[in-house]
């Protein structure tokens, strides 16, 4: 499961980054070295105001919260992944159960995720019928959803078991090629999320709820 991270404490200057006129015997701008009073603190300053620039990006592009909830924040316009990096959708068979082929240029200019489960898997099944609801209200919309399934259970099993669980979205069998694309996923569920361009810009391990998906795949669609 995903750990969450605590937020830093706040960053203050520590005491003796600011020399006052009073502790140093200097009633003028400068201290006894004879160096501007003010050159601590503009120091002090500065690694303040650098701190929190990086932690306010790191806030507003994906906040994991204590309850484990996922909060997006703002994305950016996308831009096309340059083919073999490894943050870019992995250049594989994508072929569902149904004999459908999702090719690189296929899914170019659209949302994809990809999400690792089971059968036997229990998040898996927690979190099925909310991706299956999010499947269905942005299909339409350019988004393409892609069940990885990674055991081995015949097409009876997985019409039934699709029945069962209300499972819209189609379903690829993993293959050895798809899992190393992916670095063999080690724990499932397991959802890749890729802009438009074909960036990941979102990765998560555990069941997702599906106000979270709406807001994450709402902006991503929004993208130009």
């Amino acid at each position: 499961m995903t750990t969450d991270s605590d937020r830093p404490d706040d960053v203050r200057p520590a005491a003796h980054a600011v020399a006052s006129p009073a502790s140093s015997g200097s009633s003028g701008p400068s201290g006894p070295s004879g160096a501007p009073a003010g050159n601590g603190s503009t120091k002090a300053l500065i690694g303040v105001l650098l701190a929190g620039i990086a932690g306010m990006v790191i806030f507003l592009f994906v906040h994991v919260s204590k309850d484990g909830r996922i909060h997006p924040g703002p994305t950016a316009a996308h831009a096309e992944c340059t083919r073999g990096r490894p943050d870019c959708l992995p250049e594989v068979n994508y072929t569902d159960t149904a004999g459908v082929a999702y090719k690189r240029d296929q899914l170019a200019g659209k949302v994809v995720l990809v999400n690792f489960w089971a059968t036997w898997c229990h998040p898996c099944q927690s979190e099925i019928p909310a991706l299956s609801r999010a499947y269905d209200k942005y299909k339409a919309k350019g988004v393409v959803f892609l069940g990885v399934m990674t055991d081995n259970v015949d097409s009876q099993q997985l019409l039934n078991f699709q029945s069962d669980y209300e499972m819209t979205y189609p379903v690829v069998r993993a293959n050895s090629d798809l899992m190393l694309s992916f670095n063999y996923p080690d724990a499932l569920p397991t959802t890749f999320v890729y802009d438009k361009g074909g960036k990941q810009v979102f990765n998560h391990v555990g069941p997702l709820r599906e106000a979270d998906l709406d807001s994450l795949l709402g902006q991503l669609i929004a993208q130009n």
